[in-house]
């Protein structure tokens, strides 16, 4: 039985520290399933419903939620109450009418930030790598583990914008000095800054970059930075930003 637990469970203690959980109330809570989103960059489904949304006041009532497929993610309905929800998916409780985007905190917490029903039609995606397949197309492998086949040119680190729940490609923010960045990690995760430049290392150091904000300018890992848009983010904000 214990070995069974541990498939299927996780210890509180060892949880992310981003989940709304206390690590001493039960001994267990629920293991993530493999999915597009790593354990340390989110939150299963079932912590969704019941501890951030509180749509259900118990594990039973959040997986019988589930289960009826009255929650969305990306717009398909997910049943899998270990389902791992991360950074930029757009959740959405029809029967509520409400729909959130996550997004991290200032304390690097996964939050639902609540958004239009404009809004929740797409949702942004890095590119973290881009390969060449079979015929010579370009696929594009993103940061909530999707990949998508284009014809355009991209680079890694630029942001597409992706059509819900189709999953079609109809635009993109290109990485470059004078966009608007998100930074995602680090001491300055969850601040909204310029791109003022970016350093290419060309060794095995990380690449930088400078971040401009109305406090002053720091520097960050460019892998730290996702960019929102040219001149203003094209998805709403924590705070109105």
């Amino acid at each position: 039985m214990a070995k069974m637990g541990s498939r299927k469970h996780l210890k509180r203690f060892k949880s992310p520290v981003h989940w709304p959980i206390h690590p001493k109330e039960d001994k267990w809570t629920v293991k993530p399933s493999a999915g597009p989103h790593a354990i340390e960059e989110s939150l299963p489904l079932l912590i969704v419903v019941r501890d951030i949304l509180k749509v259900a006041d118990n594990a039973r009532e959040a997986k019988i939620i589930i289960n009826n497929g009255d929650i969305l993610v990306d717009g398909r309905a997910r049943k899998d109450y270990k389902f791992p929800v991360g950074f930029m998916d757009v959740i959405s409780l029809p029967k509520a009418e409400k729909v959130y985007r996550v997004l991290p905190d200032h304390k690097g917490r996964l939050i639902l930030h609540p958004i239009s029903k404009e809004n929740a039609e797409f949702k942004l995606c890095m590119i973290t790598d881009i390969s060449t397949i079979k015929g010579g197309k370009t696929q594009l492998n993103l940061h909530d583990g999707r990949n998508s086949v284009v014809e355009k040119a991209y680079s890694s680190g630029d942001v597409v914008v992706v059509e819900i729940p189709d999953q079609t490609v109809t635009d993109h923010i290109k990485f470059e000095s004078g966009t608007v960045g998100l930074i995602t990690g680090g001491k300055h995760i969850g601040e909204l800054g310029k791109v003022k430049e970016i350093n290419i290392t060309k060794s095995s150091k990380p690449n930088t970059v400078e971040i401009e904000t109305d406090d002053g300018t720091f520097l960050t890992l460019a892998d730290y930075v996702f960019v929102l848009g040219t001149d203003k983010p094209v998805i709403s904000l924590p705070g109105g930003k």
